[in-house]
Protein backbone atom coordinates (compact mmCIF):
# COMPACT_ATOMS: atom_id res chain seq x y z
CA UNK A 1 0.00 0.00 0.00
CA UNK A 2 1.35 3.64 -0.83
CA UNK A 3 1.71 5.74 2.56
CA UNK A 4 -0.33 7.85 3.30
CA UNK A 5 1.13 11.55 3.38
CA UNK A 6 0.68 13.74 6.74
CA UNK A 7 -1.36 16.29 7.48
CA UNK A 8 -0.24 19.43 6.04
CA UNK A 9 2.08 17.74 3.65
CA UNK A 10 -0.55 18.35 0.73
CA UNK A 11 -1.26 16.01 -2.34
CA UNK A 12 0.66 14.67 -4.89
CA UNK A 13 -0.51 13.33 -8.19
CA UNK A 14 0.43 12.65 -12.01
CA UNK A 15 -1.60 14.33 -14.35
CA UNK A 16 -1.67 12.42 -17.97
CA UNK A 17 -3.09 15.34 -19.56
CA UNK A 18 -0.02 17.51 -18.71
CA UNK A 19 2.59 14.59 -18.24
CA UNK A 20 3.81 15.98 -14.98
CA UNK A 21 3.63 15.72 -11.34
CA UNK A 22 1.37 18.25 -9.76
CA UNK A 23 1.63 19.02 -5.71
CA UNK A 24 -0.23 21.16 -3.83
CA UNK A 25 -1.50 21.71 -0.30
CA UNK A 26 -4.04 24.38 1.68
CA UNK A 27 -2.59 27.02 3.24
CA UNK A 28 -5.31 28.63 5.13
CA UNK A 29 -9.18 29.51 4.60
CA UNK A 30 -10.29 33.18 3.50
CA UNK A 31 -12.85 34.85 5.61
CA UNK A 32 -15.52 33.39 3.54
CA UNK A 33 -14.28 29.61 4.79
CA UNK A 34 -12.86 28.91 1.57
CA UNK A 35 -9.68 26.61 0.88
CA UNK A 36 -6.12 28.58 -0.09
CA UNK A 37 -4.93 25.94 -2.26
CA UNK A 38 -1.17 26.70 -3.55
CA UNK A 39 0.09 24.29 -6.70
CA UNK A 40 3.02 23.36 -8.24
CA UNK A 41 4.18 20.92 -10.46
CA UNK A 42 7.45 19.45 -12.29
CA UNK A 43 8.29 16.84 -14.58
CA UNK A 44 9.00 14.71 -11.31
CA UNK A 45 8.08 14.22 -7.91
CA UNK A 46 11.08 15.68 -6.53
CA UNK A 47 10.71 18.84 -8.47
CA UNK A 48 7.12 19.59 -8.01
CA UNK A 49 7.71 19.10 -4.36
CA UNK A 50 10.67 21.39 -4.24
CA UNK A 51 8.46 24.01 -6.32
CA UNK A 52 5.48 23.78 -4.07
CA UNK A 53 7.94 23.73 -0.84
CA UNK A 54 9.35 27.39 -2.34
CA UNK A 55 5.31 29.15 -3.07
CA UNK A 56 5.04 27.89 0.51
CA UNK A 57 7.31 29.84 1.79
CA UNK A 58 6.68 32.92 -0.77
CA UNK A 59 3.39 32.47 1.28
CA UNK A 60 4.41 32.44 4.86
CA UNK A 61 6.82 35.48 4.16
CA UNK A 62 4.12 37.37 2.89
CA UNK A 63 4.70 37.72 -0.93
CA UNK A 64 2.26 36.26 -3.48
CA UNK A 65 3.84 34.28 -6.59
CA UNK A 66 3.08 36.81 -9.84
CA UNK A 67 2.11 35.24 -12.81
CA UNK A 68 5.63 33.81 -14.75
CA UNK A 69 4.54 36.40 -17.57
CA UNK A 70 5.78 39.21 -15.92
CA UNK A 71 8.56 40.60 -18.17
CA UNK A 72 10.97 43.56 -18.11
CA UNK A 73 8.95 45.31 -20.38
CA UNK A 74 6.17 45.00 -17.68
CA UNK A 75 8.77 46.26 -15.12
CA UNK A 76 9.98 49.24 -17.10
CA UNK A 77 6.62 50.46 -18.47
CA UNK A 78 5.15 50.11 -15.10
CA UNK A 79 8.35 52.42 -13.63
CA UNK A 80 7.69 54.77 -16.15
CA UNK A 81 4.28 55.27 -15.74
CA UNK A 82 3.64 55.43 -12.23
CA UNK A 83 7.29 55.42 -10.37
CA UNK A 84 7.87 59.08 -12.15
CA UNK A 85 5.95 60.97 -10.13
CA UNK A 86 8.52 63.14 -8.86
CA UNK A 87 10.45 64.48 -11.52
CA UNK A 88 9.70 66.89 -14.53
CA UNK A 89 8.42 66.11 -17.60
CA UNK A 90 11.00 66.06 -19.70
CA UNK A 91 13.03 63.49 -17.60
CA UNK A 92 10.06 61.32 -18.10
CA UNK A 93 9.98 62.04 -22.05
CA UNK A 94 13.57 60.99 -22.29
CA UNK A 95 13.31 58.27 -20.41
CA UNK A 96 10.48 56.66 -22.47
CA UNK A 97 12.36 57.44 -25.12
CA UNK A 98 15.36 55.78 -23.66
CA UNK A 99 12.92 52.87 -22.80
CA UNK A 100 11.50 52.18 -26.19
CA UNK A 101 14.36 52.54 -28.49
CA UNK A 102 16.85 50.37 -26.22
CA UNK A 103 15.95 48.69 -23.40
CA UNK A 104 12.43 47.21 -24.34
CA UNK A 105 13.37 46.06 -27.51
CA UNK A 106 16.48 44.29 -26.56
CA UNK A 107 15.45 42.63 -23.30
CA UNK A 108 12.04 43.96 -22.97
CA UNK A 109 10.86 39.96 -23.39
CA UNK A 110 12.93 38.37 -21.11
CA UNK A 111 10.81 37.32 -17.94
CA UNK A 112 11.79 38.43 -14.66
CA UNK A 113 10.23 35.38 -12.90
CA UNK A 114 10.27 31.79 -14.34
CA UNK A 115 10.38 28.39 -12.28
CA UNK A 116 11.68 26.66 -15.04
CA UNK A 117 14.91 29.70 -15.77
CA UNK A 118 14.28 28.94 -19.76
CA UNK A 119 13.85 32.42 -20.66
CA UNK A 120 14.18 34.54 -17.07
CA UNK A 121 16.62 37.40 -17.48
CA UNK A 122 19.89 36.81 -15.87
CA UNK A 123 23.17 38.92 -15.33
CA UNK A 124 25.03 37.26 -18.61
CA UNK A 125 21.81 38.47 -20.51
CA UNK A 126 22.24 42.50 -19.00
CA UNK A 127 26.38 42.42 -20.03
CA UNK A 128 25.77 41.27 -23.52
CA UNK A 129 22.61 43.81 -23.48
CA UNK A 130 24.92 46.64 -22.19
CA UNK A 131 28.68 45.48 -24.10
CA UNK A 132 26.34 45.45 -27.50
CA UNK A 133 24.79 49.11 -26.86
CA UNK A 134 28.29 50.33 -25.90
CA UNK A 135 29.66 49.59 -29.71
CA UNK A 136 27.06 52.94 -30.51
CA UNK A 137 26.16 54.90 -27.19
CA UNK A 138 28.20 56.95 -24.90
CA UNK A 139 29.27 55.99 -21.64
CA UNK A 140 26.27 58.55 -20.17
CA UNK A 141 23.75 57.11 -21.95
CA UNK A 142 24.80 53.39 -21.13
CA UNK A 143 24.84 54.73 -17.32
CA UNK A 144 21.27 55.66 -18.07
CA UNK A 145 20.24 52.58 -19.69
CA UNK A 146 21.34 50.83 -16.66
CA UNK A 147 19.59 52.96 -13.88
CA UNK A 148 16.59 52.16 -16.20
CA UNK A 149 16.32 48.33 -15.60
CA UNK A 150 17.98 48.71 -12.67
CA UNK A 151 15.15 51.09 -10.79
CA UNK A 152 11.87 49.67 -12.71
CA UNK A 153 12.85 46.00 -11.30
CA UNK A 154 13.80 47.19 -7.82
CA UNK A 155 9.97 49.12 -8.14
CA UNK A 156 8.72 45.35 -9.06
CA UNK A 157 10.81 43.68 -5.82
CA UNK A 158 9.34 46.06 -3.87
CA UNK A 159 5.88 45.03 -4.77
CA UNK A 160 6.81 41.13 -4.45
CA UNK A 161 7.15 40.79 -8.37
CA UNK A 162 10.36 39.92 -8.94
CA UNK A 163 12.43 38.17 -6.37
CA UNK A 164 15.84 39.41 -7.31
CA UNK A 165 17.85 42.26 -9.25
CA UNK A 166 20.34 41.17 -12.17
CA UNK A 167 20.99 44.25 -12.84
CA UNK A 168 22.92 45.74 -9.85
CA UNK A 169 24.97 42.68 -10.16
CA UNK A 170 26.43 44.44 -13.90
CA UNK A 171 29.12 47.38 -14.19
CA UNK A 172 28.32 49.81 -17.05
CA UNK A 173 30.98 49.80 -19.37
CA UNK A 174 32.59 52.22 -21.57
CA UNK A 175 30.93 53.66 -24.24
CA UNK A 176 31.82 55.46 -27.62
CA UNK A 177 33.14 58.82 -26.85
CA UNK A 178 30.29 61.36 -26.09
CA UNK A 179 30.16 64.90 -28.39
CA UNK A 180 32.61 66.99 -26.95
CA UNK A 181 31.27 70.60 -25.69
CA UNK A 182 33.15 73.64 -27.34
CA UNK A 183 33.09 77.27 -26.94
CA UNK A 184 32.64 80.16 -29.03
CA UNK A 185 35.42 82.58 -29.77
CA UNK A 186 35.40 85.95 -29.57
CA UNK A 187 34.95 86.75 -33.45
CA UNK A 188 32.40 83.81 -33.54
CA UNK A 189 30.40 85.16 -30.30
CA UNK A 190 30.19 88.75 -31.85
CA UNK A 191 28.44 87.05 -35.17
CA UNK A 192 26.30 85.24 -33.25
CA UNK A 193 24.94 88.05 -31.67
CA UNK A 194 24.19 90.23 -34.50
CA UNK A 195 22.55 87.34 -36.08
CA UNK A 196 19.93 87.06 -33.34
CA UNK A 197 18.94 90.56 -33.48
CA UNK A 198 16.21 89.04 -35.88
CA UNK A 199 15.10 86.36 -33.81
CA UNK A 200 12.25 86.50 -30.94
CA UNK A 201 15.01 84.76 -28.96
CA UNK A 202 17.73 87.64 -28.74
CA UNK A 203 17.26 88.66 -25.39
CA UNK A 204 17.38 84.75 -24.42
CA UNK A 205 21.18 84.11 -26.33
CA UNK A 206 22.17 87.74 -25.05
CA UNK A 207 21.28 86.87 -21.68
CA UNK A 208 22.54 83.41 -21.84
CA UNK A 209 25.80 84.09 -23.37
CA UNK A 210 26.59 87.23 -21.15
CA UNK A 211 25.46 85.76 -17.38
CA UNK A 212 26.23 81.93 -18.63
CA UNK A 213 22.89 81.23 -16.63
CA UNK A 214 21.49 77.69 -17.83
CA UNK A 215 19.35 76.79 -20.41
CA UNK A 216 16.87 75.23 -17.70
CA UNK A 217 17.44 78.49 -15.45
CA UNK A 218 16.36 81.11 -18.10
CA UNK A 219 13.66 78.74 -19.29
CA UNK A 220 11.51 79.32 -15.72
CA UNK A 221 12.71 82.84 -15.42
CA UNK A 222 9.70 85.30 -14.52
CA UNK A 223 9.73 89.08 -14.38
CA UNK A 224 9.58 88.78 -10.54
CA UNK A 225 13.13 87.87 -10.47
CA UNK A 226 14.38 90.45 -13.21
CA UNK A 227 15.38 93.91 -11.76
CA UNK A 228 15.97 96.06 -14.67
CA UNK A 229 16.96 99.08 -12.70
CA UNK A 230 18.91 98.30 -9.49
CA UNK A 231 19.48 100.39 -6.93
CA UNK A 232 22.36 102.88 -7.65
CA UNK A 233 21.76 104.98 -4.66
CA UNK A 234 22.19 102.44 -2.29
CA UNK A 235 25.27 101.85 -0.59
CA UNK A 236 27.45 99.94 -1.85
CA UNK A 237 24.78 100.67 -5.32
CA UNK A 238 23.13 97.43 -6.20
CA UNK A 239 23.21 96.63 -10.27
CA UNK A 240 20.22 95.41 -12.35
CA UNK A 241 20.68 91.83 -11.78
CA UNK A 242 18.41 88.88 -12.53
CA UNK A 243 17.98 86.61 -9.65
CA UNK A 244 18.63 82.72 -10.71
CA UNK A 245 16.51 80.73 -8.13
CA UNK A 246 14.41 78.60 -10.08
CA UNK A 247 14.68 75.99 -13.07
CA UNK A 248 12.22 73.50 -15.03
CA UNK A 249 13.39 71.05 -12.89
CA UNK A 250 11.10 69.32 -9.91
CA UNK A 251 9.66 71.32 -8.11
CA UNK A 252 11.59 74.26 -9.67
CA UNK A 253 14.46 73.91 -7.82
CA UNK A 254 17.92 74.90 -9.01
CA UNK A 255 20.39 72.48 -10.19
CA UNK A 256 22.37 72.26 -6.68
CA UNK A 257 21.69 74.84 -3.58
CA UNK A 258 24.95 76.76 -4.85
CA UNK A 259 22.94 77.39 -8.58
CA UNK A 260 20.50 79.58 -6.43
CA UNK A 261 22.41 83.28 -7.04
CA UNK A 262 21.58 86.59 -7.94
CA UNK A 263 23.83 87.73 -11.57
CA UNK A 264 24.53 91.41 -12.05
CA UNK A 265 23.32 91.89 -15.77
CA UNK A 266 25.70 93.86 -18.01
CA UNK A 267 24.57 96.87 -19.91
CA UNK A 268 23.77 95.19 -22.51
CA UNK A 269 21.67 92.59 -21.07
CA UNK A 270 19.63 95.96 -19.69
CA UNK A 271 19.03 96.95 -23.00
CA UNK A 272 17.50 94.06 -24.54
CA UNK A 273 15.84 92.70 -21.88
CA UNK A 274 14.41 96.43 -21.34
CA UNK A 275 13.24 95.85 -25.49
CA UNK A 276 12.08 92.37 -24.74
CA UNK A 277 9.88 93.54 -21.48
CA UNK A 278 8.12 96.17 -23.86
CA UNK A 279 7.91 94.06 -26.67
CA UNK A 280 5.48 91.64 -24.42
CA UNK A 281 2.75 94.69 -23.45
CA UNK A 282 3.54 95.06 -19.69
CA UNK A 283 3.79 90.98 -18.54
CA UNK A 284 3.03 90.98 -15.17
CA UNK A 285 5.63 89.47 -12.49
CA UNK A 286 4.41 85.93 -12.90
CA UNK A 287 4.91 86.14 -16.38
CA UNK A 288 7.39 83.87 -18.18
CA UNK A 289 10.25 86.07 -19.66
CA UNK A 290 10.84 83.95 -22.25
CA UNK A 291 7.50 82.77 -23.08
CA UNK A 292 6.01 80.32 -25.90
CA UNK A 293 3.51 81.65 -28.29
CA UNK A 294 0.70 81.02 -25.33
CA UNK A 295 2.86 81.98 -22.84
CA UNK A 296 4.24 78.74 -21.16
CA UNK A 297 7.30 77.69 -20.62
CA UNK A 298 9.32 77.20 -24.01
CA UNK A 299 10.99 73.75 -23.83
CA UNK A 300 14.31 72.89 -24.56
CA UNK A 301 13.82 71.64 -28.40
CA UNK A 302 11.62 74.94 -28.91
CA UNK A 303 15.04 76.80 -27.80
CA UNK A 304 17.17 74.42 -29.81
CA UNK A 305 15.53 75.09 -32.97
CA UNK A 306 15.50 79.11 -32.37
CA UNK A 307 19.18 78.86 -31.79
CA UNK A 308 20.43 76.54 -34.61
CA UNK A 309 18.15 79.03 -37.11
CA UNK A 310 20.22 81.70 -35.46
CA UNK A 311 23.80 80.04 -36.11
CA UNK A 312 22.50 79.19 -39.68
CA UNK A 313 22.86 83.45 -40.18
CA UNK A 314 26.51 82.99 -39.22
CA UNK A 315 29.27 81.32 -41.00
CA UNK A 316 29.42 78.43 -38.43
CA UNK A 317 27.63 74.92 -39.15
CA UNK A 318 24.06 74.89 -37.31
CA UNK A 319 24.46 70.52 -36.55
CA UNK A 320 28.03 71.49 -35.05
CA UNK A 321 26.33 74.15 -31.91
CA UNK A 322 24.15 73.58 -28.98
CA UNK A 323 22.43 75.75 -26.72
CA UNK A 324 24.36 74.73 -23.44
CA UNK A 325 27.39 75.91 -25.82
CA UNK A 326 26.59 79.78 -25.14
CA UNK A 327 27.67 78.36 -20.71
CA UNK A 328 30.53 77.20 -21.67
CA UNK A 329 31.33 80.28 -24.23
CA UNK A 330 30.76 82.51 -21.12
CA UNK A 331 33.34 80.61 -18.71
CA UNK A 332 35.82 80.51 -22.08
CA UNK A 333 35.34 84.21 -22.46
CA UNK A 334 35.55 85.28 -19.11
CA UNK A 335 38.85 83.18 -18.90
CA UNK A 336 40.52 84.48 -21.89
CA UNK A 337 39.89 88.28 -20.04
CA UNK A 338 41.54 87.47 -16.77
CA UNK A 339 39.04 86.31 -14.17
CA UNK A 340 39.76 84.02 -11.94
CA UNK A 341 38.75 80.58 -11.57
CA UNK A 342 37.02 80.96 -8.21
CA UNK A 343 35.30 84.27 -9.68
CA UNK A 344 33.91 82.41 -12.14
CA UNK A 345 32.88 79.07 -10.06
CA UNK A 346 30.50 81.41 -8.49
CA UNK A 347 29.24 83.18 -11.60
CA UNK A 348 28.31 79.27 -12.74
CA UNK A 349 27.07 78.43 -9.86
CA UNK A 350 29.26 75.70 -8.73
CA UNK A 351 29.94 74.78 -5.07
CA UNK A 352 33.36 74.93 -5.27
CA UNK A 353 36.00 75.43 -8.43
CA UNK A 354 36.45 71.42 -9.23
CA UNK A 355 33.46 70.88 -11.25
CA UNK A 356 34.49 74.17 -13.47
CA UNK A 357 37.70 72.79 -13.97
CA UNK A 358 36.71 69.01 -14.94
CA UNK A 359 33.34 70.14 -17.35
CA UNK A 360 35.36 73.49 -18.75
CA UNK A 361 38.97 72.72 -18.55
CA UNK A 362 39.66 72.81 -22.15
CA UNK A 363 38.33 76.49 -21.82
CA UNK A 364 40.07 77.80 -18.47
CA UNK A 365 43.43 79.32 -18.36
CA UNK A 366 45.34 79.81 -15.24
CA UNK A 367 45.18 83.44 -15.16
CA UNK A 368 43.80 86.04 -12.05
CA UNK A 369 42.15 89.03 -12.65
CA UNK A 370 32.43 90.25 -11.93
CA UNK A 371 31.07 89.09 -14.64
CA UNK A 372 28.94 91.98 -15.81
CA UNK A 373 32.00 94.37 -15.99
CA UNK A 374 34.01 91.70 -17.75
CA UNK A 375 30.89 91.49 -20.39
CA UNK A 376 30.74 95.35 -20.53
CA UNK A 377 34.38 95.43 -21.52
CA UNK A 378 34.50 92.28 -24.07
CA UNK A 379 31.24 93.30 -26.10
CA UNK A 380 31.06 96.98 -24.70
CA UNK A 381 27.58 98.14 -24.01
CA UNK A 382 26.67 99.30 -27.74
CA UNK A 383 24.69 97.26 -30.40
CA UNK A 384 25.92 93.60 -31.07
CA UNK A 385 28.18 94.93 -33.92
CA UNK A 386 30.95 95.76 -31.45
CA UNK A 387 32.63 97.88 -28.61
Amino acid sequence: MTKRRSRGDGGLHWDEARQRWIASVTVGYTPAGKRIVRKASGKTKTEANNALRKKIREYEDGRSTPATAFTVADAVTDWLTYGLTDVDQETVDNYSSLAKNHVIPAIGARKLRDPRRQNELNATDVDKWLADKAKTLSTRTLRLLHSIAKRSINRAMARDLVMRNVVVLCKVPTGTAGRPSKSLNYEQAKALLAAAESSSLHAYVVLSLLTGARTEELRALTWAHVDLVGRPDAEPPIPPAIHVWHSVRAHGDTKTKKSRRSLALPVRCVRVLTAHHAAQENPGPDDIVFASKTGTQLNRHAVLRAFRAMVAGTDMNPDDWTVRELRHSFVSLLSDNGMSIEEIADLCGHSGTSITETVYRHQLRPVLLNGATAMDRIFGPGDTSGA
